[in-house]
């Protein structure tokens, strides 16, 4: 690329760096007291969920150069320009130590300068919204180099920060505060914690980054000519969270001629953070293959936007807010089904070490189904607690010698459960 023009996108970058009334994320102080270590740190997510704006935070306290990619002005960059814009940081910048790229996945063999850097011990921040583009050049250039951190939209406590809803220990046992809480988990559970949606309110906006994740992300970048499966796909996933799917029926539903095609959709999604498919648990990894999964969406703001609802889309719903939290904590979680169901396990190692059900309000209608999901798998896997999360129910229930920690969602995502 010319060389005026990429001085011309740093400079105008730079400048539009300006410092902001920023929500500070929870996974700051983790990547920032890595600082020292030598390893690249990449940070991933879905696109537009704030990993520019804790890129800028980084910086902010890292000075060092950066660079966004994911501007129509860098269309024609290749590999050879990296050199080029090498050269343009010293020369406006002098000697950093500290590089930042946005969207780095945008540019093939973008591993090789940067490996190049990190053999010169220069500190290298990477934001990329497509997980199998970095995972693929990661594994092949960067093993045992990177450190990955995933970024996910607002969470409840970050949402509240947002909003400036402050809120102590002291507020889970005081009437008024506790309202307070619920009332803002209710309206967090409809709008999500898309950061700019939430400033804007504007429900094309969510439309927009779904199209862009579409066309840009999935049809474009994996050559896919089908473009009506993939958006009936999409459309059916945003009105069918938390809800078991077979890629056979999927496959009949959308006269395409084979599973494996809606096996490689349902991959592009997820490797752009929006849809997630939960695995069953089985000590047989051939049952877990053929087994159905359940479906999940990164943000409700896409379901409640885009997808179809029913009336009894709340329960769904707080289980979505669950499989994103635990997520969010980095666990590695399945659902468990047998003679009855349990929403989630949680494993650790080769062990099972939490199990937990979710439900919108425990009633004598629904008890039993949900005690019994989770006290099978409780059993199954020799554990003494049990976690029932609701809306608004608090309670704890014993049974032989196990007892069943009935906490609100809203407590739960706090970690006050």
């Amino acid at each position: 690329m010319n060389h005026s023009a990429l001085k011309t996108v740093i400079l105008d970058q730079e400048n539009s760096l300006m410092e902001s009334d920023w929500i500070k994320r929870t996974q700051f102080d983790d990547i920032s007291s890595r600082h020292n270590e030598p390893f690249i740190s990449i940070i991933s997510g879905i696109r537009r969920c704030g990993k520019s704006t804790l890129l800028f935070q980084l910086k902010q306290t890292y000075d060092g150069y950066y660079l966004n990619f994911d501007d129509d002005r860098l269309v024609g960059f290749t590999v050879e320009d990296f050199q080029g814009i090498d050269e343009i940081f010293h020369e406006l910048y002098g000697e950093k130590s500290v590089y930042f790229f946005d969207e780095i996945q945008n540019i093939d063999q973008w591993e090789r300068f940067v490996r190049r850097l990190h053999q010169s011990n220069k500190k290298v921040y990477i934001t990329g919204s497509n997980a199998r583009l970095l995972s693929k050049e990661l594994g092949t250039h960067l093993t045992g180099r990177y450190v990955e951190n995933r970024i996910y939209p607002f969470s409840f406590s970050e949402y509240l920060d947002y909003f400036k809803i402050t809120y102590s220990s002291k507020s889970f046992f005081l009437t008024n505060e506790k309202s307070k809480l619920m009332r803002a988990f209710h309206e967090y559970s409809i709008t999500g914690g898309m950061p700019e949606y939430l400033q804007t309110n504007n429900k094309n906006y969510i439309k927009s980054l779904y199209e862009s994740i579409l066309y840009r992300d999935i049809l474009v970048r994996y050559n896919i000519g089908n473009e009506k499966a993939m958006k009936e796909l999409f459309i059916f996933a945003f009105s069918n969270i938390g809800k078991p799917i077979s890629f056979n029926k999927l496959k009949n539903m959308l006269t395409l001629k084979s599973t494996t095609t809606i096996k490689n959709y349902f991959e592009y999604f997820e490797n752009n953070f929006v849809v997630f498919l939960l695995t069953k648990h089985s000590h047989s990894l051939k049952k877990n293959f053929y087994a159905n999964k359940k479906l999940y969406v990164i943000d409700h703001s896409f379901s409640n936007i885009l997808g179809f609802r029913s009336t009894d889309d709340h329960g769904r719903f707080l289980e979505n807010n669950v499989f994103i939290e635990l997520l969010r904590r980095g666990e590695e979680i399945y659902y468990f089904q047998e003679k009855n169901e349990c929403d989630f396990i949680v494993k650790k190692g080769t062990q099972i070490i939490q199990v937990i059900q979710v439900c919108y309000e425990l009633n004598d209608m629904n008890r039993e189904r949900e005690f019994n999901g989770l006290l099978e798998a409780m059993k199954a896997f020799h554990l003494k607690e049990g976690y029932l999360l609701t809306y608004a129910n608090e309670d704890q229930i014993y049974i032989e010698d196990m007892v069943i920690h009935i906490t609100p969602v809203w407590k739960f995502c706090l970690d006050a459960g």
